[in-house]
């Protein structure tokens, strides 16, 4: 049965789609089938053989039976706790999915208070836990509700139906209201979004998947758990393995780019350029340290010099996408720098934001790690003076 009422909602549905003037079809479908199966149960008696129906009557008040004392209040807590992100995440995962689709947008603040607001007084009537659920949004969104006050027309509808009307839907089964949800929702996926999420970001894809699973087969809870989880470890991934690359000179220009991205910018013979595209800290420094020192190694080996420890004068760091440091960070640099001189380098850094400045000139007290000369507004200011420098050694020493 269920399966037969689906499949006549997904009809109904691609009929209306198919043809604007049709779309009472699609309106009308969910009554129909509610309708049509009341008549069936009731006539075959199906409740007696494994059907599951509606119940009757309202929540009782439970106001009375809070306490905020006793052996499950610590219990108490730490679920509400659990449960209030869970079905905080759950909430604002289904509002940003239908703004998207209505192209509004969501403020998670006036949501938080709203979904908080409601649960407090859900409490003192027997309620679940509610949220913005993703079935009632889908179905809402389905029969062509444009704001909140479908909401209020749903719940009062609601209430005098389980109050006066319930006798008339004792009858139904759970099995079609679970195709209408299922209905609403199979309108809800769009296969060239997620196609275009593959292209744009394979990991992103990874983490639909995830939701898109875990929601089906586990819960929307279990599925979103997952889906955050998996987005978590990314973003863990990119602050402690942060990207550094390769900067080369756009010919006939000053300007230095992603050799791997601009295929026409070449390397400055004696210079090593690199970016940092991420704050530097205790989770990521010791990884850039050992990513600096393998390029230098890198340059040095791809180098036909490479006997030579001076074919490697200067290593520049371009930090214009460092917007901050902790301590980590600025014995990150005192290490690199020492290193630098043991391997007869220099190490230059350009274009420091105003907090890594700071930073590093109240580490630099004693004036033996940043010197003046080492440090640069713009990547090509600092080769044309290094390079000035270079020349007036190299005639000196002649």
């Amino acid at each position: 049965m269920g399966f037969s009422f689906l499949v006549f909602l997904l009809v109904a549905r691609h009929v209306s789609m198919r043809r604007p003037k049709l779309f009472w079809v699609s309106a009308a479908a969910p009554l129909v089938c509610v309708i049509l199966s009341t008549f069936l149960v009731f006539a075959f008696k199906a409740q007696h053989h494994g059907f599951s129906v509606l119940q009757e009557g309202l929540n009782p008040p439970s106001w009375n039976m809070l306490q905020f004392h006793g052996g499950h209040l610590g219990l108490s807590m730490k679920t509400g706790l659990v449960t209030g992100i869970i079905s905080l995440t759950e909430g604002i995962a289904v509002e940003r999915t239908f703004a998207s689709l209505m192209n509004y947008k969501v403020d998670g603040n006036k949501e938080m208070m709203a979904i908080g607001l409601m649960n407090i007084v859900g409490s003192s009537t027997s309620c679940y836990v509610t949220t913005g659920a993703f079935s009632r949004s889908a179905v809402n969104h389905n029969a062509g509700a444009k704001t909140a006050a479908s909401n209020i027309v749903m719940s009062i509808t609601v209430m005098v139906t389980i109050l006066f009307l319930m006798p008339l839907f004792q009858y139904t089964p759970n099995v079609v209201l679970g195709a209408i949800i299922v209905s609403a929702v199979v309108g809800l996926i769009d296969i060239p979004a997620a196609y275009h999420v593959w292209k744009m970001d394979k990991f992103d894809f990874i983490v639909m998947l995830c939701a898109f699973f875990g929601v089906i087969f586990i819960s929307v809870q279990h599925g979103l758990a997952i889906a955050v989880a998996v987005s978590i470890f990314k973003i863990l991934m990119q602050i402690t393995r942060p990207k550094t690359v390769l900067l080369g000179k756009i010919p006939g220009t000053d300007i230095y780019r992603d050799l791997h991205h601009y295929k026409e910018s070449v390397k400055i013979p004696g210079f090593l350029i690199l970016s940092i595209e991420a704050p530097i800290n205790f989770a990521n420094s010791t990884y850039l340290n050992e990513r600096v020192l393998r390029w230098i190694e890198e340059y040095e080996a791809e180098d036909p010099k490479m006997h030579s420890i001076s074919s490697l004068r200067f290593v520049i760091l371009e930090m214009s996408t460092v917007s901050t440091i902790d301590t980590s960070g600025v014995s990150f640099f005192k290490e690199l720098k020492q290193t630098m001189e043991n391997k007869g380098v220099e190490l230059v850094l350009v274009n420091l934001v105003g907090e890594v400045m700071e930073k590093l000139q109240r580490s630099n007290e004693a004036g033996d790690f940043m010197k003046p000369d080492c440090l640069f507004l713009t990547v090509g200011e600092a080769v044309a003076t290094l390079s000035a420098t270079i020349k007036s050694q190299s005639s000196n020493d002649v």
